[in-house]
């Protein structure tokens, strides 16, 4: 997957070194091993190994949640949309 190191592993047998998870109208919940980072580069400080991400482009502490999803009604399914 591009140049962040990650690999794409599509045996389900296999433990991925991350999960992520959508949460119907919610963040991306994002558990176990993983870096944020810059689009330049620089580490971003998760302080945890389970992260919740924005997903409605409205939280005040981008690029995590706090919530604010629920005040502007944001809408969003689990499911991957093609």
């Amino acid at each position: 997957m591009g140049t962040s190191g990650a690999m794409r592993t599509d045996d389900a047998s296999e433990p991925a070194a991350a999960t992520i998870t959508p949460y119907e109208d919610g963040p991306l919940l994002v558990r176990g091993d993983f870096a944020l980072v810059t689009p330049d580069g620089e580490r971003i400080d998760a302080r945890r190994g389970t992260v919740a991400l924005c997903r409605c482009g409205k939280s005040a502490l981008k690029p995590f949640c706090d919530g604010t999803h629920k005040l502007v009604n944001f809408r969003a399914g689990t499911a991957r949309e093609g």
